[in-house]
């Protein structure tokens, strides 16, 4: 009940940071958008129809034609989150910051849209639209959400040249890569993985105390040395980045010869680790 509240609560913020980022400073520039919200902001340029009505039916539409590729929470989230964008659309639409270069309307824009973008993923759910093409995309394939949502953006930024120049097209392009980059980092880089390579003439040792001190198990490989042709244990651990500098520190203490590889992880399943919805 408690993680199904603090979804909900994340859900909020997300689509409200979403629908003001839109309103204060992507229209605001008159900058295009990706997406659904990208299409209304279009139609909006086009024929004075308002985001929040025109976002609300794309992304029904989408919703429909998508939820069986979602689990239940999953269309629950987005139906929520549907909602509340389109809600936050209609009561910030007359926030606008007039700027002299749309250059800081694409920054903070597309910061916005991809921290409120990345904050309901994070809650489990979608923004609608074609991020729901991408969690589908990134549920079979290598690609993951925030650059498969980037694939589709530009796709919707080709048809906004219908409306808007191509200079504020490009600028529209550095918007969302912006958002992507950022949104990558709420959904990846606030719960960052580190996994460490270490051999060590005290194998048994160095597992001990990172077991023991850091709380993390660890795996032994067999390997051999290439000059010494002498046979190795191999210690590999994944760990939190918070955690990085109290084990360096307990492997120099347990043995000062130890050589150290600290890896870059990009997903972690199971084992005390979060699994993706």
């Amino acid at each position: 009940m408690n993680k199904t509240i603090r979804d909900i609560i994340l859900v909020i913020i997300g689509s409200f940071i979403f629908s003001a980022g839109v309103n204060t400073f992507i229209i605001s520039g008159q900058l295009g958008e990706g997406g659904v919200t990208g299409l209304a902001i279009t139609l909006y340029y086009a024929f004075h129809i308002s985001p929040a009505i025109s976002n609300f039916v794309l992304n029904a539409i989408l919703l429909v034609v998508g939820f069986k590729y979602l689990s239940r929470r999953n269309t629950y989230l987005t139906i929520l989150a549907t909602v509340l964008m389109s809600i936050f659309l209609k009561l910030t639409e007359t926030w606008h910051v007039e700027t002299d270069n749309i250059i800081i309307n694409a920054i903070f824009g597309g910061s916005c849209v991809g921290l409120g973008i990345g904050i309901i993923v994070i809650a489990g759910g979608t923004s609608g639209g074609t991020t729901i093409l991408a969690r589908i995309v990134s549920k079979y394939t290598e690609f993951n959400t925030a650059y498969a949502l980037l694939f589709f953006d530009l796709i919707v930024v080709l048809i906004s040249l219908t409306e808007i120049p191509i200079a504020k097209a490009l600028v529209t392009v550095v918007s969302l890569y912006i958002g992507t980059k950022v949104m990558d980092f709420v959904i990846e880089g606030l719960n960052t993985k580190k996994a460490m390579t270490i051999i060590s003439s005290k194998p048994d040792e160095v597992a001990k105390v990172i077991d023991t001190e850091v709380g993390r198990g660890l795996t032994i490989l067999n390997g051999r040395g290439y000059f010494s042709k002498q046979e190795k244990d191999i210690l590999y651990v994944v760990i939190t980045k918070t955690q990085i500098s109290k084990a360096k520190r307990l492997i120099r203490q347990t043995d000062q010869d130890a050589f150290l590889v600290i890896h870059d992880v990009r997903d972690v399943y199971g084992n005390g680790f979060l699994m993706e919805d």
